[in-house]
């Protein structure tokens, strides 16, 4: 049967585009929907506006470090002038990516994308058909069920915000809150953040999350734990947040950060039978639905490992790969690494402490990196590194917790997934001074 394109995928971010231009390269006929703007979430209104937006802060915080050592300054953030400097910057990306699309032929069909049938889309009045089919729709964030919803935002408003609130309070204590948190701190806000369970960052190691914690508290963040918000109210003077154990706060802004959602209704899975959940499309180790020739890719897959860009690109080249014939195996994740934007950052990869605490095949190697190496830690004293070593004396786990942790976590991860052992380390040499100099040394000897 003769089809419009080879591929169509549904989505054109992370977890689509690089399995489209992969496809194009080799001269397959391929099509990308996308009711949105071009390049999805991440490159819009996520993550590349927020690396815009918390970089000078990176700056300002690691500045503050050196006062003791004779370096003072009044370095101030200008929100308003940092945020319409993101709006002249991200919104070029987008045509880019559309030019980049044009010049590989790749043709990109602007609407709402519905499954018809297992060869056939629908875009908005129109119709194309399909060898395959790819459903990389993302996520979105989700919105609590309460009275006074319509009062309440979310990530992709906060990160448009022309002007930082007065006070500011945020429903939830992971990464989004945490790391808006940080920015809307330093600029002088009022901050409050409400959490139901008993800590923030519930997936991070709990010593790391309590320094983080610890100096959010002492730049005025204000944290309520085991409080589950019930009520958003407007009144004279702003909002008014209460929670079912009492609490009140007066604010001026509330942003939902409780969790994201798979983008999977009116996709068409019901009609085709293709089974999903509140966490996804569910897919076999293929990464293919009930349905063999369509696929998920990225955030919208039911999944447990880490819903990252770093993922989406990684799961859109298999797909590529298992289309083109050159890879048939069922897909192997290496270790993911993943880090959380406060100041310290946090990092980890691979197995975690906790794991370990509890399996006696791992050794915990605790290292001071801080207190050991100040000056490649640029005075940064509470730096700390943990590693997880099995009983073959290899690298199998590690958490990070310092302004150098993204950097870091990644060669890290790269000793983790090659198995590199203690004698090659000592075949390699590094740039000397540097923070990753100092990490090959303290991870040589933990091996050893």
């Amino acid at each position: 049967m003769t089809y419009d394109y080879d591929v169509i995928f549904i989505g054109s971010g992370h977890a689509n585009w690089h399995a489209a231009v992969t496809l194009s390269q080799v001269g397959k006929k391929v099509a990308i929907v996308e009711k949105d703007v071009t390049a999805g979430t991440c490159t819009n209104y996520g993550c590349n506006a927020k690396f815009l937006l918390d970089s000078p802060f990176e700056f300002i915080d690691g500045l503050s470090r050196y006062e003791k050592a004779g370096i003072t300054g009044n370095t101030k953030v200008n929100w308003q002038e940092l945020m319409a400097y993101k709006k002249s910057e991200i919104p070029t990306y987008a045509p880019l990516m559309e030019g980049m699309f044009a010049q590989m032929q790749i043709d990109l069909l602007k609407g709402y994308g519905k499954l018809v049938d297992a060869h056939t889309v629908s875009v908005d009045d129109d119709r194309v058909s399909a060898d395959y089919i790819v459903l990389g729709t993302g996520q979105r964030p989700a919105r609590l069920q309460i009275k006074g919803q319509e009062f309440l935002h979310d990530s992709r408003d906060f990160l448009d915000l022309d002007k930082m609130p007065k006070r500011i309070t945020f429903i939830g204590a992971g990464i989004i809150s945490m790391e808006f948190a940080t920015m809307a701190a330093k600029l002088g806000s009022e901050v409050h953040v409400i959490e139901y369970a008993d800590r923030a960052l519930a997936a991070y190691q709990e010593n790391y999350v309590k320094s983080v914690v610890a100096k959010m508290t002492a730049e005025g963040v204000h944290f309520h734990f085991n409080q589950a918000v019930q009520v958003v109210e407007e009144t004279a003077a702003g909002l008014r947040v209460t929670t079912a154990q009492g609490l009140e706060l007066e604010t001026d802004y509330v942003l939902d950060a409780t969790g994201r959602i798979p983008n999977v209704e009116n996709l068409g899975l019901d009609e085709l039978g293709i089974a999903y959940n509140r966490s996804g499309i569910v897919v076999n180790d293929h990464l293919q639905t009930s349905v063999p020739n369509i696929f998920a890719s990225g955030d919208v897959i039911d999944k447990t490992i880490p819903r990252l860009t770093p993922t989406a690109s990684f799961e859109s080249d298999y797909i590529a790969a298992f289309i083109l014939g050159l890879n048939q195996e069922a897909i192997k994740y290496p270790a993911i690494p993943n880090l959380v934007y406060t100041f310290p950052r946090i990092a980890q990869v691979g197995v975690s402490v906790a794991e370990a605490r509890e399996n006696d095949a791992y050794r915990i190697v605790e290292i001071p990196f801080g207190q050991q190496l100040k000056f490649q830690t640029k005075l940064e004293d509470e730096a700390h590194v943990t590693l997880i070593i099995n009983q073959n004396k290899e690298l199998v786990g590690a958490s990070l917790l310092g302004n150098e942790a993204g950097e870091m976590i990644n060669l890290l991860t790269l000793m983790i997934n090659q198995k590199v052992t203690a004698h090659e380390l000592s075949q390699m040499i590094f740039a000397f001074p540097g923070t990753t100099s100092g990490l090959l040394s303290a991870v040589k000897m933990a091996l050893m």
